[in-house]
């Protein structure tokens, strides 16, 4: 059986725990104070109740026993004498006696013997001054708790509500750093002057970035490192083949010579895009005459379809590296006709083949990775890796999707690799902004 999983904040749980405390507290606090003080106004009842008695006791012996009744309420041989209190008596002591009543005033009874053998008794009910103070009493405490059970939800509110906020806080910057921004530290983000558990937790993230982004930068190193020493081989592997004789063999020599060249420089450039150290070297062009004249020259089979024209600020070498490897990727994996359109800053690419596979579209691009089962496979994988590095290098955004579902007829679907240059020059590249007058409105797409 599936287990029902309740999902509830750190604060409302740290106000219920303390409001629940709260509440245990104060009613056994209360209990605790409003028996102690029941007991003590009886045992005072009984002390008052003997005094009285022992008063009436003295004036009826002064005044003679045989000629006057027993003065201030007090009995003589009362036959209304709880049992126990007459076998207290019966003892030769003096002694008290609380009876309950159903009403839930008691009765407070005291008796003395006297020296001829009678019992003096006195029966009153419990001071109606002291039921009032009772009831009183039990009104400030009921009072007292609910106060302190509200007072401690709103503690608990408020100590929960900072630890909460600390907590996403926390959260919020590690999914930054999830996606890629290294550079932020969860325990800045956390801030605040108390240092608890949070900081701990967000000291352990950073130490893990940390790690993670040395491990990282010693990969992107080595890579380097390997891509550079491979380039003086290859370039000399390809000179060599440049001498061998004319036939089939050497064209397969000079073909597989020249595919190891390309990759090496591809990596080295995968390498330069990680490093955060590209800068983009901006121009005022107009985007859909540069992109039409460029695809003309990468593949004049492509059809260009300028909808609406768009000064933009960018790098153009760049720009046309980004062109060259959609358009590689679509003739690559694709199916014909691959179209070109744009429309304001906005550059789209659509071949009409099986569509991007479903890793892409998920994780995003990936290196050496040439497609799905469906797909051609040709190729070393980085094309698509180097036009989202070069995208980020001009603060552009990149972003794959499929025409169709999945499941759909070949030749209804395509890939569409969809290109959206910033409305401004990008300022994190090391490149200044530039800000137009009148501002474009950016399609949607």
């Amino acid at each position: 059986m599936k287990r029902l999983a309740l999902r509830t904040g750190v604060r409302w749980k740290i106000s219920i725990a303390i409001a629940a405390v709260g509440a245990l507290i104060a009613v056994a606090l209360s209990l605790v104070v409003h028996n102690a003080a029941r007991v003590s106004m009886i045992e005072n009842a009984r002390e008052v109740q003997l005094e009285r008695l022992l008063g009436a006791q003295r004036f009826y012996e002064a005044t003679g026993m045989q000629k006057n009744a027993p003065k201030f309420g007090a009995k003589l041989n009362d036959p209304t004498i709880p049992p126990s209190l007459r076998d207290e008596v019966r003892k030769n002591r003096r002694a008290t006696h609380v009876a309950q009543t159903p009403d839930g005033v008691p009765d407070v009874w005291a008796a003395v013997p006297l020296a001829n053998g009678d019992v003096l008794s006195l029966h009153t009910r419990f001071a109606d001054r002291s039921a009032t103070i009772m009831k009183d009493l039990d009104r400030a405490l009921i009072i007292g708790s609910v106060s302190v059970v509200f007072v401690g939800c709103a503690l608990g509110v408020l100590i929960g509500g900072q630890l909460s906020r600390r907590l996403r806080k926390a959260a919020a910057a590690a999914g930054r750093v999830a996606e890629g921004h290294t550079d932020v530290r969860v325990r800045e983000a956390v801030g605040g002057v108390v240092r608890d558990e949070t900081d701990e937790l967000a000291r352990a993230v950073d130490a893990l970035t940390d790690a993670l982004n040395e491990r990282i930068e010693a990969e992107r190193r080595v890579t380097a490192d390997i891509a550079h020493e491979l380039r003086t081989p290859v370039t000399g592997l390809l000179t060599a083949a440049e001498l061998l004789p004319p036939g089939r063999p050497t064209e397969l020599v000079r073909d597989r010579a020249q595919a190891m060249r390309t990759l090496v420089e591809d990596v080295l450039e995968v390498a330069r895009l990680d490093s955060a150290s590209e800068r983009a070297e901006l121009q005022e062009l107009p985007l859909g005459e540069f992109v039409s004249r460029r695809v003309g020259l990468l593949d004049p089979d492509v059809t260009v379809r300028v909808v609406h024209e768009s000064w933009v600020s960018t790098d153009p070498r760049r720009l046309e590296r980004i062109l060259g490897n959609l358009l590689g990727n679509a003739a690559k994996h694709g199916s014909t006709p691959v179209e070109v359109t744009v429309e304001g800053r906005v550059v789209r690419v659509r071949d009409h083949g099986p569509g991007f596979p479903e890793e892409l579209l998920r994780d995003g691009p990936s290196r050496f990775r040439t497609g799905s089962m469906d797909r051609a496979g040709h190729g070393h994988g980085l094309g698509l890796t180097i036009a989202a590095g070069q995208a980020r290098v001009l603060g552009a955004r990149l972003t794959f999707r499929n025409a169709a579902p999945s499941g759909a007829a070949e030749g209804t679907g395509g890939a569409i690799a969809v290109l959206w240059l910033p409305e401004h020059a990008p300022t994190t590249t090391g490149s200044f902004p530039v800000l137009r007058v009148a501002e474009e409105r950016q399609p949607q797409g």
